[in-house]
């Protein structure tokens, strides 16, 4: 009789993350988003170097970069020199970071500022424009 063959369930590996903060801003304000945190994924880890997938680019392939292991384990966060400002990558931390969020705005006291702001009220166009500006904006983002 054939012998029946043998399976065995491995456990797959953790995927393991690096994680950065995504701060980038559109010029068109009506897509903004506020800053959130972007995990990359670990590929490998060798003794002195912590892989991982950055992006990916046109052709779908990934598009693999290091950091010095010693350094980010250390640390817990590290900066790669050879990155621009606007790279999500450049600041890497090896747990999620906290991302403050902003104060709310008080919107009674922008409707109280901008109403005293009133050339009809002894304020200047220019301040009741600046006002009504300021309200608008914080009663757009509280919407969305």
């Amino acid at each position: 009789m054939p012998s029946s063959p043998v399976v065995t369930t491995a456990t797959p590996a953790p995927v393991e993350f690096l994680y950065g903060i995504d701060s980038s801003v559109d010029d068109d304000s009506t897509r903004y988003r506020s800053p959130h945190v972007v995990q990359f994924r670990i590929t490998k880890k060798t003794p002195k170097r912590i892989y991982y997938v950055a992006s990916r680019d046109w052709d779908r392939h990934p598009r693999i970069r290091f950091v010095d292991r010693h350094r980010i384990e250390a640390d817990g966060e590290i900066y790669r020199r050879s990155a621009g400002w606007w790279e999500t990558d450049n600041h890497l931390y090896l747990n999620p970071p906290e991302l403050r969020q902003p104060a709310k705005p008080d919107l009674p006291a922008l409707k109280a500022a901008m109403a005293a702001a009133h050339p009809d009220r002894g304020g200047s166009d220019a301040e009741f424009i600046n006002a009504r500006q300021q309200y608008e904006t914080a009663r757009n983002r509280e919407a969305s």
